[in-house]
């Protein structure tokens, strides 16, 4: 018995989400694999995009050309330099002192980051569920955090990668924050597509100034690596989570993707040899469970966007 198409679609729509989520969250596993190999943060960055600038043209190519203005343009080019470049620089960097675990959670708070900023910015209200999530989310962080210390790590490394890392998520909120009027006049694939490619340029263009195309000669390990990161956890995850937006809508995007900061636990104990105790389960619980008061929308206005 086949079914209906509807459900079928749904299925297909979570399946996406599932993965995709899982996917992106191997980059902060691949990232500290690579620094196994001696390589430094510009030149693991560098490389990144390089190997991802061609399938970033193919995205935009296949998003098809929009009709920009010059002072469009250049905000793109801008927030593609902020998210991408400025984020994945802090990303990485903080990667060096913190375990993948907590990394990943710190990253996930970007939407707390997103109304902080739109409260002091945009003067949209606080409200109650807001500053539930805000200290179910750094609450949680904390517990993580104290984990991480009584491992035996240096306290200021700890607090420096923390720091990098949440500046990082900070980096992205002004993104999303910035460039949401760009992506409904563009669409997000084009957007995305756009803004990533810029960033590419950015590093690549920072790098050879810099250092010169003979620094990237890497160990073929890291190659490896960087091959499946810009394939397996930069390009096919932002088609899967954009297909699973298509079909089953955010809400359920945002329930799913708190599979994400979790995979990370385990695959960080899996191939980096990181622990995972009940406190830092605790403190993953407290921090998914803040950031979906906010992530996903009630009802009557998940509605009210959908007629918009």
């Amino acid at each position: 018995m086949s079914l209906p198409a509807g459900a079928r679609s749904a299925y297909i729509g979570v399946a996406c989400a599932i993965f995709g989520s899982i996917a992106f969250s191997g980059k902060t596993i691949i990232v500290k694999l690579a620094y196994q190999h001696g390589v430094d943060v510009l030149t693991l960055l560098a490389l990144r995009m390089l190997f991802s600038l061609p399938f970033f043209l193919a995205m935009a190519w296949w998003a098809g050309t929009a009709h920009l203005s010059r002072r469009d343009w250049l905000g793109v080019a801008v927030l593609g330099f902020t998210g991408y470049y400025v984020g994945s620089y802090l990303d990485f960097a903080g990667l060096q002192y913190i375990s993948a675990g907590l990394g990943r959670l710190i990253l996930y708070l970007y939407p707390t980051i997103v109304v902080l900023m739109s409260a002091l910015f945009l003067k949209q209200p606080i409200r109650k569920r807001h500053l539930v999530s805000l200290a179910l989310s750094y609450g949680g962080i904390a517990l993580v955090f104290n984990a991480e210390i009584k491992f035996g790590g240096d306290l200021n490394l700890i607090v420096l990668g923390a720091g990098l890392v949440f500046a990082s998520a900070l980096a992205y909120a002004i993104y999303l924050i910035a460039g949401s009027r760009y992506v409904q006049k563009m669409g997000s694939m084009r957007f995305t597509a756009y803004a990533a490619t810029s960033a590419s340029f950015f590093v690549i263009a920072h790098f050879m100034a810099l250092r010169g195309p003979s620094q990237l000669a890497v160990s073929n390990d890291v190659y490896v690596l960087v091959l499946i990161m810009a394939i397996f956890t930069t390009v096919l995850p932002l088609w899967l989570m954009a297909e699973g937006l298509k079909r089953i809508g955010a809400n359920q995007v945002a329930l799913v993707g708190c599979i994400g900061p979790l995979s990370t636990m385990v695959f960080g104990q899996i191939f980096l040899g990181e622990q995972i105790t009940l406190i830092q389960l605790m403190g993953a619980g407290l921090v998914l469970a803040g950031v979906l008061i906010i992530s996903v929308k009630p009802q009557a206005a998940a509605r009210s966007c959908g007629k918009q």
